[in-house]
């Protein structure tokens, strides 16, 4: 099995938790590619040609299963679930009845916990040259959750260069869910060790600031004349070590950025990021309300990814297109509580050009 970015698909070929685990190969027209693995629905590779048509791999990551089964970073190109992001003290409560979930970040609970989406072993349902279709059934009770829930993701490399995925959902017992995936971007390519120089606009007038357990407030607030503005093309490490609380508490960017939408399911624009080295330009769309921008601050570069590269912090970008932290404990928030009979339904995409 041929693949651009050098992956061997026999170092995915393992029987984890009982099911088979392999890397996907996915290819367009134009020459890109992006490898996923069904361990964690996980993005392993993505490439795409820079300014002088060379193509670069621009997620970072593990060269195999073994590595991904004991990573110190566990999120890297998964699909986090069923709630993305925090829900303060792990605990919540849906229709009268209190929730406790795992806490595995401080006092919070992340990702979905101890052992979330990422950690899974996914059904591959449909597959075709540019895209793959995964499956998973978390069933009532796991990780704490109510109800049987069936979710199904998609991802599509389309010809003109843009990364699709779908996230579909359904449940037989009231639930919440936050889907997102949590790819650690560097375009400049995996292996560059800082994102620094990348120029970052964001369609958000407004970001939640938190606790220095990373739960918000409540409100957002403006990120008019702060650090936190990207409502204009600003390069992400200008200001990322200005002396500002938000930013000392996550040391560096980790926050949630309010789009601007009409409504909070409208499909619409997210933001660009471009590396000035390679030219790439990622625009970014969503149908979600909401990105956590997180600059890979807790990155410690003491293990070895692919290519044997190392990652050190700030050496990648993370968009993640979600619902709020902690929605299910802020009734002001747009809601994650998914009803027997109703259908969820999410869409991003990620479009690659160049400057």
């Amino acid at each position: 099995m041929y693949s651009k970015s050098g992956l061997l698909g026999e170092a995915f070929d393992k029987i984890v938790d009982g099911k088979q685990t392999g890397l996907y190969i996915l290819t367009n027209k134009v020459g890109s590619e992006i490898t996923i693995t069904n361990y964690g629905a996980k993005i392993v590779s993505l490439i795409v040609p820079d300014k002088e048509g060379v193509f670069k791999d621009i997620v970072l990551g593990h060269p195999n299963i073994d590595d991904y089964l004991v990573s110190e970073e566990p999120y890297f190109g998964a699909i986090c679930g069923r709630t993305a992001n925090r829900i303060a003290n792990g605990l919540f409560y849906l229709d009268g009845k209190e929730y406790k979930l795992a806490v595995n970040n401080g006092p919070n609970s992340l990702h979905g916990g101890i052992k979330g989406f990422n950690s899974v072993v996914w059904d591959v349902k449909e597959i075709t040259e540019n895209s793959i279709k995964l499956y998973y059934l978390s069933v009532d009770g796991e990780e704490g959750f109510p109800g049987n829930l069936s979710v199904w993701v998609t991802y599509t490399l389309t010809d003109d260069n843009v990364l699709e995925i779908d996230y579909k959902a359904e449940t037989d017992k009231t639930t919440i869910l936050n889907l997102t995936n949590h790819s650690y971007f560097n375009l400049s390519g995996e292996g560059d060790s800082y994102i620094g120089d990348h120029i970052l606009m964001l369609n958000a007038d407004n970001y939640l600031p938190t606790d220095d357990t990373a739960i918000p407030y409540g409100k957002p607030d403006s990120v008019k004349d702060t650090p936190m503005d990207f409502t204009k093309p600003v390069e992400i490490g200008l200001r990322i070590n200005d002396d500002f609380e938000q930013l000392r508490f996550g040391k560096g960017y980790d926050h949630t950025y309010v789009l601007n939408k009409d409504s909070s399911d409208d499909f619409s624009f997210v933001g660009y990021c471009i590396s000035p080295k390679t030219g790439i330009r990622m625009d970014i769309y969503t149908t979600e309300p909401g990105v956590q921008i997180y600059t890979a601050n807790w990155l410690t570069g003491n293990f070895k990814g692919k290519n044997g590269n190392t990652y050190p912090e700030r050496s990648a970008v993370c968009f993640e297109t979600q619902h709020y932290p902690d929605s299910i404990n802020k009734p002001d928030y747009p809601s994650v509580i998914l009803e027997p009979g109703d259908h969820f339904s999410s869409k991003t995409e990620f479009r690659f050009t160049l400057k």
